[in-house]
Formats: C-alpha cells, sequence, structure tokens
C-alpha cells in the first residue's frame, strides 16, 4: 500500500502547477483520496478532497476557486491542479486515502494512508 506524490516545486506567484498523487494497491479505487499541506511552523491542513468514483469534491475556504482535485480511476490517480497561487500556498503537499469520505474532509482527521509529501514553493 502506497501512495507516491509528484509535480511539485518553485513557481512564481499567479503561476500553477498540478501535483499527481499514484495509489498502489488493489483497493484504493474504492477509497476517499484527499490533499492536505503543511507549512513550516504549521499544523498540516486539509485542502481537498474527492470521493471514490469522484463525483464529489470538497474544498478548504481558502483554495476555493483556486485548485481542483480530480481523479483517474483507472490509473488509481489523483491530481491538484493549483492556479492562481499565491505566497501563502507554499507547504508540503501530501496525499491521503481513506474509506471515509466525509471523515477525509474533516480538519485533523487522521487518514488511513499517507504519502510522503511533494514540497511546493511559491516565489513573491
Amino acid at each position: 500500500v502506497q501512495l507516491v506524490e509528484s509535480g511539485g516545486g518553485l513557481v512564481q506567484g499567479g503561476g500553477s502547477l498540478r501535483l499527481s498523487c499514484a495509489a498502489s494497491g488493489p483497493t484504493f479505487s474504492r477509497y476517499a483520496m484527499g490533499w492536505f499541506r503543511q507549512a513550516p511552523g504549521k499544523e498540516r491542513d486539509f485542502v481537498a478532497v474527492i470521493s471514490w468514483r469522484g463525483g464529489s469534491t470538497s474544498y478548504a475556504d481558502s483554495v476555493k476557486g483556486r485548485f481542483t482535485v480530480s481523479r483517474d480511476i483507472a490509473k488509481n490517480t489523483i491530481y491538484l491542479q493549483m492556479n492562481s497561487l499565491k505566497p501563502e500556498d507554499t507547504a508540503i503537499y501530501y496525499c491521503a486515502a481513506d474509506p471515509d469520505y466525509d471523515s477525509l474532509g474533516r480538519a485533523g482527521y487522521n487518514a488511513a494512508y499517507w504519502g510522503k509529501g511533494t514540497l511546493v514553493t511559491v516565489s513573491s
């Protein structure tokens, strides 16, 4: 069971990045998956979640209208398209998976599986 994030990097404010999270394991197609982030010196925060079929999504208020989460069920991969990036979006971004969509979208929830993270740095 493994979640592997990719796509992080350095981008100027106002720019875009797309993160990917590839999941391995036969049961992930039935898991809700989400993105969280942790800025230096801060707690890990919820960013976005998507249901296992991709029909339901939820976002943190701070990213609504700028970030879009999607998933490719056949590839066991989810994506986070990040547009209009701001310096305050700088953080390590983590992918998570859990059977419970509603709980995965709650602040502070400890999902069943986590990736190791990918660093996103937005310069001003």
